[in-house]
């Protein structure tokens, strides 16, 4: 017995017609959209604050208006962690799609009881050396990385779309590997070699190419339209990477290591909700062309704990941009950014952090200036962190008045002020997380 599991996301934000395709073609089992990032629940969580029936992934109805039909008609079942901070109002949404679209009987399930918000007073979070109750009324969220079992408990209840928050990226394809083969969730080989399999799916294109491409090192084909990786699991859990044919990108022993280290500490031990998984043997061969077979693979028992990701509330960024062209350009800009300081300079205390960067000059290297030559236009960014809105506003504003107050040839101006939600974690005791699941028929 082969499964045939595909990525159909690996962000929020990613492509839908690469995850149509392998609906279409992939004679798919499992389609999975891994979408959740630690600060994505958190701004989901936000949302949902304001309003109770928001709070999920916003292209969730429109990558199911994509596939869903031809996952129906193919009988390939979706897993997504689309849900972010309101599973159950993402799983009515997907089910008026299915009614939209004239897929009666159709089951979509819900997975709850990753939000732990109500259990974490006191909870110590590492990046803030306090606990969880001490931020207050800034706490926004606290969720749990759940595990591959309630998945499989939505699977093994005939769930044909299943609609988690936050859990485990590998779990996600985890968990089908569990309900189709029947392992033992204390199976721990299977669970670290089915770990393997999801961590490398759950970027979608990065193994395809997408973020392995270096032009003049390492030269991926037709980016334009890469396709979504698909595996091909045997029950062993060993299994081949592959990506469907005519679509761009290539699938190569070495996309696949870059992938496989993506993320990871220490190989001998990637901790997740599942299992304590073990990389150090794994070996990757081309068997063919855009074919990667991948073998090895262990695991250890899980920790009996569970990361949480905390979502606060920590301020506000303002931020202005201004361009200068021409000879002196870069002098000039400093020039901006010294103004600017100057300006802000009143705030005081209303001020956590600040900075003026030269993009494309210094703004992400600090390259020394006396090692660079001077471009022949330049950007400059000022942003603070700022402890009220009012503040942050007037960033931009000072950034603005360079127009005829400050140096010469500035144009383009942008300005914009956003709320920072800060992330923080912990652990908690795995037992203190009580997963639930409801089914909506369409």
């Amino acid at each position: 017995m082969t499964v045939r599991i595909g990525a159909g996301a690996g962000f929020a934000g990613d492509r839908i017609e690469p995850a149509a395709d392998l609906a279409e073609r992939g004679k798919l089992d499992f389609l999975v959209f891994e979408c959740l990032a630690e600060r994505t629940i958190a701004l989901a969580q936000q949302a949902k604050l304001a309003d109770p029936a928001a709070g999920y992934d916003r292209m969730l109805e429109r990558r199911m208006r994509a596939v869903l039909e031809p996952c129906w008609r193919n009988g390939t079942r979706i897993v997504t962690n689309m849900g972010a901070a309101n599973p159950e109002a993402a799983a009515r949404a997907v089910r008026e799609v299915a009614r939209d679209l004239g897929l009666s009987g159709l089951k979509v399930a819900a997975v709850t009881g990753d939000d732990v918000l109500d259990c974490v007073a006191d909870l110590p979070l590492a990046e803030t050396g306090g606990t969880a109750g001490e931020l207050g009324e800034r706490l926004v969220s606290a969720n749990a990385y759940i595990g591959a079992g309630a998945i499989v408990e939505a699977l093994d209840a005939g769930a044909d779309v299943v609609i988690c928050g936050r859990a485990s990226d590998p779990s996600l394809f985890l968990a089908p590997l569990v309900h189709s083969f029947g392992w033992a969730m204390d199976d721990w080989t299977h669970m670290g070699r089915g770990t393997l399999v999801g961590h490398l799916l759950e970027c979608a294109a990065q193994i395809t190419g997408g973020y392995f491409a270096d032009p003049g090192y390492k030269e991926v084909p037709d980016l334009a339209r890469i396709g979504f990786p698909l595996g091909e699991v045997e029950a062993d859990g060993n299994a081949v990477i592959t990506k469907l044919e005519g679509t761009g990108g290539a699938v190569t022993r070495s996309t696949c290591i870059e992938q496989l280290l993506y993320e990871i500490h220490d190989p001998s031990a990637y901790i997740q909700p599942d299992v304590v998984a073990d990389f150090s043997g794994v070996s990757f061969e081309e068997i063919g062309s855009d074919r990667v077979a991948v073998r090895g693979g262990d695991g250890h028992p899980a920790t009996g704990k569970l990361k949480v990701s905390a979502g606060y509330r920590d301020g506000w960024i303002g931020e202005g941009q201004i361009s200068y062209a021409g000879p002196g350009c870069v002098a000039r800009a400093r020039l901006a950014i010294d103004i600017v300081a100057e300006r802000l300079a009143p705030l005081g205390d209303e001020i956590d952090e600040h900075r003026g960067d030269l993009i494309g000059y210094d703004a992400v290297t600090g390259l020394p200036e006396q090692q660079a030559p001077e471009p022949p236009e330049i950007r400059m960014r000022y942003a603070a962190r700022c402890r009220s809105c009012e503040g942050a506003g007037q960033v931009g504003e000072e950034v603005e008045g360079l127009y005829l107050c400050g140096p010469s040839g500035g144009g383009g101006v942008t300005a914009r002020v956003r709320e920072v939600i800060g992330v923080a974690s912990g652990l908690l005791i795995a037992t203190e997380v009580r997963t639930s699941i409801q089914i909506f028929e369409a």
